[in-house]
């Protein structure tokens, strides 16, 4: 089996050879953004899955370089428009693509990206290709559905943990776990295998996207790749958020409402304000919590799938590298 870094190091190269195809399409300004988008790095974390995944069953992992290529293109399709409705600045410590072009291009470029990526899917050769397209639609639609939802909680202070929690999944997870499913289907695998991936996949990506709402708090941009403190400003209503209100009382919740409320102050001394709240009712305590406890069902699943030590040990690499661990 290939090592998570050399995948990484495959995907990579396959993405500057099919970008240096894109390069020579008209018309420029198309494509421009495309490649841009996927030049600014990236941990290439879904693609990688995906191969790795194929990987456990087959050696020939080019025969899945179409979809992870595709997988990949989406997911940096969705992250051009999540960026122009969070009215983002930043995105891995780069100007997003509606800063570095303009917000009619980055919405016509993602609309091509999300095209481009079933374009690229259907080159695979694989008895359950059809099996994989329609994973592929049905994980685009939750992850809209996601956004959806998350759009929905900007105008709301009664946000629930559970209603967060499901608009994660659908949001962030389910193209984790849809990852390592296509691969074990293109490997023409069983329902049941496939399945179990999902699953494998899907609780890893909750405890992902708790630790990026963590980071962006209390993480630094060198490492986060995005301005610290943006969930603050925009108001998002994050695990994080959602728990302080929840903890709070009296002053405190009074203070957090009011902040929340207040977009007329300086940057700085907003994002201080709320992380202070969120350090005095113990914020980072209970969202490492949550991580560890969707790290532990990740964990679970792996323990009782059909797969080699060896095998499995590929996924828990994996598992500690997204989210930083070293046991």
């Amino acid at each position: 089996m290939y090592s998570v870094e050399v995948l990484q190091e495959k995907i990579n190269a396959e993405i500057q050879d099919r970008l240096l195809k894109l390069k020579v399409r008209n018309p420029a300004e198309l494509y421009q953004p495309v490649e841009y988008a996927l030049n600014i790095g990236g941990k290439r974390l879904r693609p990688v899955m995906l191969l790795l995944s194929y990987n456990l069953f087959s050696e020939e992992i080019e025969n899945a370089f179409p979809a992870a290529f595709a997988i990949e293109t989406f997911h940096n399709f969705t992250l051009l428009h999540d960026d122009i409705m969070d009215k983002a600045d930043v995105r891995r410590n780069s100007p997003t693509v509606h800063r570095k072009f303009s917000e009619n291009g980055a919405i016509l470029s993602g609309d091509v990206m999300a095209f481009l990526s079933y374009q690229n899917l259907i080159e695979c050769k694989s008895e359950r290709l059809k099996d994989v397209i329609g994973l592929f639609t049905k994980t685009a639609i939750e992850v809209c559905e996601g956004q959806q939802y998350d759009m929905d909680f900007e105008n709301r202070l009664d946000v629930t943990e559970a209603e967060y929690l499901e608009m994660i999944r659908l949001k962030t997870a389910v193209l984790l776990g849809s990852s390592l499913k296509a691969g074990a289907l293109l490997a023409n695998q069983p329902d049941e295998m496939a399945e179990q991936l999902y699953q494998f996949g899907s609780n890893l990506g909750m405890a992902f996207q708790l630790q990026d709402d963590l980071l962006d708090t209390f993480g630094t941009q060198e490492t986060f790749g995005k301005k610290i403190g943006g969930d603050i400003l925009a108001n998002k209503k994050t695990y994080l958020l959602i728990k302080a209100l929840e903890l709070s009382s009296g002053v405190q919740l009074s203070e957090l409402k009011k902040w929340i409320g207040t977009d007329n102050v300086q940057d700085e001394i907003k994002i201080n304000a709320v992380t202070n709240i969120y350090r005095q009712v113990g914020i980072e305590k209970f969202t490492e919590e949550k991580i560890d406890f969707y790290f532990e069902q990740s964990t679970k699943i792996l323990q009782i799938i059909s797969l080699s030590e060896i095998q499995k040990q590929q996924l828990k690499l994996l598992s500690n590298k997204i989210l930083k661990r070293d046991h």
